[in-house]
């Protein structure tokens, strides 16, 4: 389905696979006028791996090309394309358990490359995500090499020619399902944590590549569970979609962060504060960026319960809200939020913290 007004109308369907055999699990990366489609299929007595695009925005669509050719079961494929280069990661069974595959094409989806196994490991690694910046080609996936669901990452940066170690982005036993997206240097990933009792949604990024990567944050805690969450990046803003069951069945839930590429955020869980506090900005004055620091007092990623609710919001001196930094629930720690002010007048503006029923507000002063 397409729409070509930011998705105020859409066109009708198109529907992409006429085989009798079941088509499951799609993916979809656009760049440009290329469209790009890859999915599941039983057409071939067992499951395999096909790729469709289209080169004109979604009006025409070429034949169907089979990516994949082995005696075993090939799932859940994920595309991502920037220029003339598409790539594509699923994971499949002929080496007797879930490995990661990936696959390349420089030509916008023409020819392919062989297949390169990415995993080799006594574990099951499964369920993987990709997207890709300029030369970088991240992917995520879940592993249970250690016993223990983790998500694991790696990363190309010469296009998908060589790869670095992966490495483990979670040390908590229940950990499943993440999805990934890129701009420009941010990599942004988020997956489903299984509590006793419950199952939440969580975050992390990385702002240099995918060299080095914040602490999680918790986008849900609600009293049902949180699943099969899906991440994607537009310009800043960066939004989330999952499966919920707070209502009593499942429903589609959203949240998006609108400063996810201009503020920076950390939090350090190594040394956990004991009082709520606002710190004054710096520098100050400024011109265009501040550091905003607070911190959050004592829990732990396992106390769902204790995780709050926080807010932190620019005003200017008229007390109209500028822009929201944070508006989430946090588990506890220092935090650090980069706001940037280059679109701003000169003057004075204020931030405030609310956190439960704290409130703090301080003061700053943009100097252009």
């Amino acid at each position: 389905k397409h729409s070509s007004d930011n998705g105020l109308t859409w066109d009708a369907d198109v529907q992409l696979t006429t085989d009798a055999a079941q088509s499951i699990y799609p993916s979809l990366s656009v760049y440009g006028s290329l469209v790009n489609v890859v999915w599941g299929e039983g057409r071939d007595s067992n499951w395999e791996i096909y790729y469709k695009r289209s080169t004109d925005k979604g009006i025409t669509w070429d034949p169907d090309t089979r990516l994949t050719n082995n005696s075993s079961d090939s799932f859940n494929p994920s595309v991502s394309a920037n220029g003339s280069n598409v790539n594509v990661v699923w994971y499949d069974f002929r080496d007797g358990n879930g490995e990661i595959y990936y696959k390349k094409s420089s030509d916008s989806g023409l020819n392919w490359e062989p297949d390169m196994r990415l995993t080799n490991n006594s574990g099951s690694s499964i369920a993987p995500s990709i997207a890709v910046s300029d030369s970088t080609v991240h992917i995520v996936f879940q592993d249970d090499r250690d016993g223990a669901h983790k998500i694991f990452y790696i990363r190309s940066t010469d296009t998908g020619t060589n790869w670095e170690q992966e490495i483990s982005l979670t040390d908590d036993d229940s950990s499943f399902l993440p999805s990934v997206t890129v701009s420009n240097l941010n990599v942004h990933i988020v997956w489903a944590f299984e509590y006793p009792l419950n199952r939440e949604i969580f975050y992390k990024r990385s702002t240099d590549n995918g060299l080095t990567w914040d602490s999680h944050i918790r986008l849900t805690n609600a009293t049902a569970e949180s699943w099969l969450p899906s991440v994607a990046i537009s310009d800043t803003i960066l939004q989330v979609v999952w499966r919920d069951g707070r209502d009593g069945n499942y429903e589609i839930y959203y949240k998006r962060n609108t400063n996810a590429n201009v503020s920076a955020v950390e939090d350090d869980q190594t040394n956990i504060p004991k009082h709520f506090s606002l710190y004054q900005n710096f520098p100050n004055p400024f011109n265009p960026s501040t550091t905003i620091k607070y911190s959050i007092p004592s829990v732990t990623l396992r106390q769902a319960q204790s995780d709050i609710h926080v807010s932190l919001k620019v005003y200017d001196v008229l007390g109209n809200e500028i822009e929201t930094l944070v508006n989430e629930e946090k588990p506890a720690g220092t935090y650090e939020v980069t706001w940037y002010a280059e679109n701003l007048p000169s003057g004075v503006y204020f931030y405030q913290l609310k956190a439960g029923e704290f409130i703090q507000t301080r003061k700053m002063i943009l100097l252009k």
